[in-house]
């Protein structure tokens, strides 16, 4: 089990960026070869993020990239194949707004699969629903191919699509985030929720992957290396959940024993989804690395 809390966003044109980036102690490195770029360094990014793969070591990070959009002339094909041969874990793909636009990407990657002989669907494929047609095709989205590792949630861009304004309540998204968690869960998949973008707050930082966590999404993008730790901390089941749910499993497997199915613990009646949701937090913790495997 690969945990995802937090995913870093770096520009794929900035050796010096990435190698920082490589050596924090993050899930996840996405380098980035759209928003982040500006249109005359794609190229370059492209030499300097294929580098990157090929030369530095990023520790226990899924190396990613997020490749331009697939839709006009953009240069997602060229980002592909300056990449793909350095094996990157997973490639992001912007703006996605049905199967077609991933099963593009999809035939490219299993080319090279086949072509170097390497297991099949081990480059895995994460869709960012960002734009208003991209919300309302999300079964069709998730249901497009098993190579789907996570589905990720942008709320500017989808702001910016809808013709809404950001607040801080987030109410003009609230809508598109929580329908992109539920298709992710609903297919197994980790849901990574939209990057915060007032760097200087991380109270704001905190408070907003909370509710982020609250909702059930596993993860959240980071668009600064300073909002890598809280968004890992909030990801990440604290000592006291952890105890609990060890307390809620052992309790249910003493009931089932005693023929009892329904129980209570601490006043409050458990169940088996609340049993599942236990098992849920030991699993977190110990791909978090803060349980040992028993």
């Amino acid at each position: 089990m690969r945990v995802r809390r937090a995913l870093l966003f770096v520009p794929g044109d900035d050796r010096h960026k990435i190698e920082k980036a490589a050596a924090l102690d993050v899930d996840a490195v996405i380098l980035d070869l759209e928003d982040g770029v500006a249109a005359s360094r794609k190229e370059a990014a492209r030499e300097i993020t294929a580098a990157a793969l090929r030369e530095l070591d990023f520790g226990r990070a899924e190396r990613l990239v997020r490749i331009n959009w697939v839709g006009a002339e953009t240069g997602y094909e060229a980002d592909i194949a300056a990449t793909v041969g350095w094996r990157p874990d997973g490639y992001v793909i912007p703006k996605v707004e049905s199967a077609v636009e991933i099963n593009q990407v999809a035939r490219l990657v299993v080319a090279t699969e086949h072509e170097r002989g390497w297991p099949g669907g081990s480059i895995l494929l994460f869709p960012i629903v960002e734009t208003a047609r991209g919300v309302i095709n999300l079964r069709d989205i998730v249901e497009s191919t098993p190579r789907l590792g996570g589905l990720m949630f942008g709320a500017e861009d989808l702001a910016g699509d809808m013709g809404a304004t950001r607040t801080p309540d987030g109410w003009e998204v609230f809508y598109a985030r929580s329908a992109v968690v539920m298709h992710a869960r609903a297919m197994g998949l980790d849901a990574i929720d939209t990057p915060y973008v007032h760097l200087e707050n991380l109270t704001g930082l905190v408070a907003d992957a909370e509710q982020a966590h609250y909702m059930g999404y596993t993860g959240k993008l980071a668009v600064h290396p300073r909002q890598v730790e809280p968004i890992q901390r909030v990801f990440t089941p604290r000592p006291e959940e952890i105890e609990r749910a060890r307390r809620v499993i052992a309790a249910y497997h003493e009931h089932q024993r005693a023929g009892q199915g329904v129980f209570v613990l601490d006043g409050r009646m458990i169940d088996l989804p609340m049993v599942r949701h236990a098992e849920g937090v030991l699993a977190r913790a110990q791909a978090a690395g803060v349980l040992s495997v028993e």
